[in-house]
């Protein structure tokens, strides 16, 4: 049978072989599961196909990788086809930058800081310098920080990147090899075949490249799972991480630059990855240059070379194998139980490089990393280096295919369609944004319609032509600003398109153009939605024609509207500075657009301004379409003139019918010069501020007052408590506390399923992620939780520490033999979490000040308090960086390394009895986990109980805990128990089973470990690890234990305060506001240009109304001296509304983990937030209000002046915290600024400029009387002009401005009291729902 099966697929061969060249290398051979053989297209290839072609050469990514590679590089060198090959050599390299220190470098309301970054050298790839070819598409940047949208799967965004980077040179080589093949009748391996014609199958939206790079890098459990972000669940951090990494080797690159790609990964991952790479690197012959940090023993000995880099210089560069003997030579050498990789960070410290001295008969000195180099260069290795680099690289020899030329990997056409279909992808994943707005337009129609429904809208007057105008500048404002919030959603993506961008992904045009092109269809269907809504509900013009060339317009300007808005995201790229230019655009466009300042009121020297704004045209076209219509043509008594070309006059609007189609035009223009504009600031801006690192001014040289770093005494420190106790006492004083422990059983977590997994079969309702696990913590034990990255670590932690705030818990959890209540636990808990979130404008010292002031108790003075904190600092070893800024991660600010320092030290200022912390050493180079796994255990040694999960530990590291909480994938544990003398619990428990091979001498135990209960392992030796530990006598001991521990011992209480906050809530109140204080003096961003901007508008404004004020001879100069008002309470309020969004999102991350630590009441941080606004708000409303006061020529009086003062400033306050009450209720910016545009909308049509109070239909009057703008407006008109006896001309008549005022607006001046107390209430009253709402609810999902 197996020869009638081998005939048959050689038949199948040799049909393949005699189609045309292009056909064939289209066409293979696929065996499925069942052992049939069939012929394919690869480029029609299913996932089930790809699924059986990657089992049959790829079935365990650690065991099969290396022979399918092996296979491939034969197939290509049986018949002698060369592989590109990519030789890189820098010389003279040299990067300097300017920064400022100390207090000079915090950003402060008056302050900013520019960091000009220089590199001088010369890099060759091949010999040819990098102006000669295409770097970015050469080699691939792996960066250390994960940018990506959350809303994507794994599987989607390196499928995106895969179509993007294109196939390189793989269809060539694939060509070439099928040709030589020909010639020497040699038949390859079927499936080898398969894969590199599926491989080299360029335009395909998924490529088997996506799925044998997300099998090599163990990412299928989670290639359906949203990547997420800070507010959508998505992977782990360490599958972050590696989706960053594979996002680069799906591509076609041949020299691989991998920038920390191991944060947050075990060493067993990290190890398999960095194996799959050497295979890769040596088998395909390509170049690989990694950081990593504290990279495990096994892991270090993979690599060839290895560059040593101390304090900007090159102390060693060459085989790994002569590095300790570089060392040896000039007196260091590396202990026995030491790994090499830590050796080598530490022996250039000056902290820890003592401890090395090998040459005890001669007087140790300190050796700088300078002096390091220049040995270097008289070693042999530097010398053979030096030597190899004055050999010119003949460019001859370099591969044509080596080098890109090109500068994409695929077609521009290619190109447009993957941006396409991701931009479509988006739109489909966030449908409930459009699906809300067109809600949104069709609710406003409906209150459209009924505020001007045409029985109550007559045509017989100016009035009534005032009103219908009215109409069609609301329905044009609803039509613009609902695209408003394409500002935010631009601005959050902005990062990853940056990102992509600078890799050569695609050109800014394929970008910008899909979000244009795709929004027209959204446009068409919000316009109709509007036009078939209002139109003949309102009454305007029957003829059919005219609300086509309605709806036409009101299009056109939402699309004008919407490039502009993304213009201006473009132009901003960060959110406050995008809502400041924002701002400014939209109240010239607003305050020109001829119907808040009619045309012939405009000053000669803003006339400019007139024609400019595009909303001028779709206002003419719009206005010349209504009033030109038939029911507007009858012809008013003592008129020569119909009532629609009266109408248009009165407001100073063209009367021409052709100005229709000019404003049409000019639409198209506006729309086009936009987005244009918008791909222009793609292409050539790049992110407002790079990423730098605090430098303090204290000389971090210092550190040589303090005693070694390393962590090689801890695993014997740990020995005798007592003494490291002492030790510490030593170091200063230790607050009080009472020892605690927590004990747990058979605690399960489970969430609901996600639908992505849903749809790909999986038919259980929950997602079990944690499987009745049992533990106990104790005081004086320092436990290590471990496991591959999934196992459920950070779950179980969030679990313990009160943290999830969804899902479902099961099983028993108890405090030192009660059961546990959050509210006390907190107050004796400290958690150290996995993303390090802090205040980003506060220094280092004020985070951990604040953090002391509120979580210890009121009895220690705040002289105990300083010096608890400076103990603190000098134990995480902060002191250095005590006035530098925070910062946000990856912008600014602190460095990965020192935020987790932070992150720790916030913690232990609160004097917690039990501490959990999650990965405190990720992002740390060796010593910098030395110097937190030392402060670790020296805490733990006064006699608390820490746990940690922690990823590639060194041996030192791994043995300096007590006890080991390992769990395997699915949430279940396999080893809980001590580690014993140099891990001998450990392995003699591992070793006792059947199977499992034993540890080699020197090994890392941590890694073993991990190794021999992979799952791989678990298959292969046909055994259950979780069922294997439950049968045992280490697992009965642990349950008589959690037993034990689980009853309250006798005389014992259970945990009480007599407050759920160790402070007042007159304290709390003050620590949050005096937090909130520096938090707005260093954030210029939001402050400076806030003040700025309202100051330059009011110049602008106060020029374009120049002495309007005290203009009162007819009606139209009040509607004129109105609209400015109505324009400064609209634009600038709502800018004061969209500007605090994102500050408010920012903090409230940080709150969300200060109020589970149960730092202070929520009210509190409300109350700290709203009132930090007050002297802020004031200061803009007296820069405002002085400047457009004497501008304008309102009456100078007191009264008057501080009546306009105080409008203003109360009108700015209830936007800001109307704004504030909208971050609080919303899930993110996004849905925010949406929902605040609709109201805004509202306000803006009751607000009684757009149709007078006394017009509004009675069934709608009730809104008036809650709309705040409504309000601002009557205190504004009513303080300025309501006691002005003067008359005024209305319709030929005169009357006096304070009876035109009452019968036209129903404004009294004797009724200010009231308005003032109304409008004061609609502070008090946002401000107290955003404390409601910031209590209440979380859209953290953990």
């Amino acid at each position: 049978m197996k020869e009638d099966g081998d005939d048959e697929e050689a038949l199948k061969w040799d049909a393949i072989q005699k189609l045309p060249s292009v056909v064939r290398l289209r066409r293979g051979l696929l065996v499925t599961p069942d052992g049939v053989t069939s012929q394919i297209d690869v480029k029609k290839l299913g996932v089930q196909e790809r699924g059986y072609l990657l089992e049959r050469l790829v079935k365990i990514a650690e065991e099969d990788n290396e022979k399918f590679l092996l296979k491939l590089r034969n197939r290509i060198d049986r018949v002698g086809v060369k592989i590109p090959t990519i030789e890189v050599r820098f010389e003279n390299l040299k990067v300097e930058a300017q920064v400022q220190v100390a207090s000079r470098a915090l950003p402060t309301f008056s302050n900013f800081i520019f960091n000009i970054l220089e590199v001088d050298g010369k890099v060759t790839y091949n010999g040819h310098e990098m102006h000669e070819f295409v770097p970015e598409r050469t080699c691939a940047y792996v960066s250390q920080n994960d940018v990506h949208i959350g809303e994507m799967t794994v599987r989607e965004t390196l499928s995106f990147s895969a179509r993007c980077q294109g196939i390189g040179s793989r269809y060539d080589l694939l060509a070439e090899v099928c040709r030589r093949e020909i010639e020497a009748n040699v038949k390859p391996d079927p499936d080898i075949d398969a894969f590199m014609k599926a491989r080299a199958a360029g335009g395909n939206k998924a490529n088997i490249i996506t799925d044998y790079i997300l099998r090599v890098l163990g990412l299928e459990i989670c290639a359906d799972t949203f990547v997420g972000n800070a507010m959508l669940r998505g992977i782990s951090g360490g599958q972050r991480k590696r989706v960053t990494t594979a996002e680069m080797l799906v591509g076609s690159a041949r020299a691989l630059f991998m920038d920390e790609i191991s944060t947050g990964l075990d060493s067993s991952t990290t190890f398999q990855i960095v194996n799959s790479l050497k295979q890769y690197v040596q088998l395909m012959k390509g170049t690989a240059v990694i950081s990593l940090l504290q990279p495990p023993p096994e892991t270090f000995n993979l690599f060839d070379d290895i560059i040593l880099l101390s304090d900007g210089h090159i102390v060693y560069q060459g085989p790994c194998e002569h590095v300790l003997q570089f060392f040896a030579l000039k007196g260091f050498k590396c202990p026995e139980r030491k790994g090499v990789a830590d050796f080598l960070q530490e022996v250039t410290s000056r902290k820890d490089q003592e401890q090395y001295w090998a040459n005890k008969d001669q007087t140790y000195r300190f050796v700088t990393a300078k002096e390091f180099a220049e040995e270097f260069r008289s070693f042999h290795i530097g010398r053979s280096l030096g030597d190899e680099l004055a050999t010119q690289f003949d460019k001859s020899n370099s591969h044509p295919a080596a080098l890109a030329k090109n500068k994409y990997g695929v077609g521009k056409w290619e190109l447009l369609k993957a941006c396409l279909s991701r931009e479509f992808l988006l739109m489909k994943r966030n449908s409930f944004t459009y699906i809300f707005k067109f809600c949104q337009v069709a609710l406003m129609a409906l209150v459209a319609m009924t505020v001007f429904l045409r029985t109550e809208m007559h045509k017989d007057s100016m009035s009534d032509g005032g009103v219908y105008a009215g109409a069609l500048f609301y329905g044009l404002f609803v039509v613009m600003f609902n695209g408003s919030s394409e500002v935010t959603m631009v601005v959050q993506r902005l990062p990853v398109f940056y990102k992509q961008r600078n890799f050569l992904f695609y050109p800014a045009w394929a970008y910008g153009l899909p979000q244009w092109i795709l929004r027209i269809p959204i446009t068409l269907i919000e316009v109709f939605l509007w036009v078939l809504l209002t139109y003949f509900v309102i009454g305007f013009d029957p003829q059919f024609g005219r609300m086509l060339r309605q709806w036409l317009i009101l299009a056109l300007a939402n699309q004008m509207a919407s490039g502009l808005f993304r213009l201006i995201a473009g132009i901003g790229r960060e959110m406050i500075v995008a809502s400041t230019i924002g701002a400014f655009v939209l109240t010239i466009v607003f305050a020109m657009s001829g119907f808040v300042l009619s045309k012939d009121n405009i000053r000669k020297g803003w006339i400019w301004g007139y024609w400019m704004s595009p909303m001028v045209y779709a206002q003419n076209a719009l206005m010349n379409n209504e009033f030109l219509g038939k029911s507007w043509r009858h012809v008013l008594p003592n008129s020569t003139k119909s009532l629609g070309v009266e109408v248009l006059n009165s407001r100073g609007f063209f009367t021409e019918s052709n100005w229709y189609w000019i404003g049409a035009g000019a639409l198209v223009g506006f729309t086009l010069l936009f987005n244009f504009s918008f791909i222009l600031s793609l292409t050539f801006l790049s992110p407002l501020e790079g990423s730098h690192t605090a430098k303090s001014s204290e000389n971090s040289l210092n550190e040589e007052n303090g005693g070694s770093t390393s962590v090689q005494s801890l695993s014997k420190r740990k020995e005798t408590a007592a003494a490291a106790a002492e030790l510490h006492r030593k170091r200063g004083m230790v607050l009080p506390f009472e020892p605690h422990f927590i004990t747990f059983d058979e605690v399960t977590y489970a969430v609901d399923m996600p639908q992505e997994m849903r749809k790909h079969g999986v038919v259980e309702e929950k997602l079990v992620l944690l499987k009745g696990v049992s533990g106990a913590f104790r005081p004086h034990v320092l436990t290590a939780l471990m496991g591959i990255t999934g196992a459920g670590k950070t779950t179980l932690m969030d679990v313990l520490a009160g943290r999830k705030t969804g899902g479902y818990i099961g099983g028993n959890i108890t405090i030192s033999g009660y059961p546990k209540k959050q509210e006390t636990f907190a107050r004796i808990s400290g958690y150290c979490e996995q993303n390090d979130i802090h205040s980003p404008h506060v220094t280092v010292y004020e985070s951990l000040f604040f953090s002391a002031w509120l979580r210890l108790s009121a009895e220690i003075n705040l002289e105990t308090r300083k010096m608890f904190i400076d103990e603190v600092m000098e134990l995480v070893e902060l002191n250095p960086l005590r006035n530098a800024i925070v910062g946000l991660p990856g912008v600014n600010g602190l460095s990965t390394e020192q935020r987790k320092r932070l992150t720790i030290a916030v913690e232990l200022v609160a004097n917690p009895s039990i501490i959990f912390m999650d990965e405190p050493t990720s992002g740390l180079d060796a010593r910098a986990a030395a110097i937190v796994m030392r402060a670790v255990r020296n805490i733990v040694d006064t006699g608390r109980t820490i746990v940690c999960t922690i990823h590639q530990p060194s041996i030192d590291i791994f043995e300096s805990f007590d006890e080991l909480f390992l769990m395997k994938k699915g949430g279940q544990e396999i080893y809980v128990g001590p580690l014993g003398h140099n891990s001998s619990d450990l392995i003699h428990y591992f070793q006792g089973i059947e199977g499992v091979n034993p540890i080699s001498d020197g090994y890392n135990p941590a890694t073993w470990m991990l190794e021999v209960t992979a799952s791989a392992k678990e298959m292969e030796l046909g055994i259950d690890f979780a069922q294997f530990y439950k049968n045992s006598d280490l697992y009965r001991r642990n349950k008589v234990l959690i037993r034990e521990l689980s009853t309250p011992k006798p005389y014992s209480k259970e945990l009480y305060f007599p407050s759920k906050y160790s402070r007042s809530f007159f304290t709390q109140c003050m620590a949050c506001l005096w937090k909130q204080h520096w938090s707005y003096w260093r954030n210029p961003l939001y402050t400076a240009i806030r003040f700025l901007l309202t100051t330059t508008l009011a110049l602008v404004l106060g020029s374009m109304f120049w002495k309007l004020g005290s203009k009162i001879e007819k009606h139209q100069d009040l509607f004129n001296s109105m609209g400015l008002m109505y324009v400064a309470v609209m634009l600038i309020g709502n800018k004061n509304a969209t500007s605090v969004l994102p500050v408010v999102t920012v903090e409230r991350t940080v709150f969300y983990r200060e109020q589970a630590a149960g730092m202070y009441s929520p009210l509190a941080y409300a109350f700290a937030q709203a009132l930090i606004e007050i002297p802020h708000v004031l200061l803009q409303s007296v820069a405002y209000g002085g400047i457009v006061y004497a501008m304008i020529g309102y009456e100078w009086t007191v009264t008057k002046f501080i009546w306009y003062l105080f409008f203003m400033f109360f009108t700015f306050l209830y936007f800001t915290y109307y704004g504030m009450m909208m971050a609080a209720t919303a899930p993110n910016p996004h849905i925010a600024s949406i929902v605040g545009s609709a109201t805004y909308s509202m306000w803006n049509l009751f607000s009684g400029f757009l149709i007078p109070p006394t017009r509004i239909p009675i069934w709608w009057r009730w809104y008036n009387l809650i709309n705040p703008a409504a309000w601002s407006l009557y205190g504004l008109v009513a303080s300025q002009y309501g006691d002005i006896k003067e008359n005024t001309e209305y319709n030929g008549i005169y009357v006096p401005v304070k009876d035109f005022l009452r019968s036209y607006y129903g404004f009294r001046h004797e009724f200010l009291g009231v308005v003032a107390t109304i409008v004061v209430g609609f502070s008090l009253v946002f401000a107290l729902i955003f404390a409601v709402f910031i209590k209440m609810i979380n859209y953290q999902r953990r």
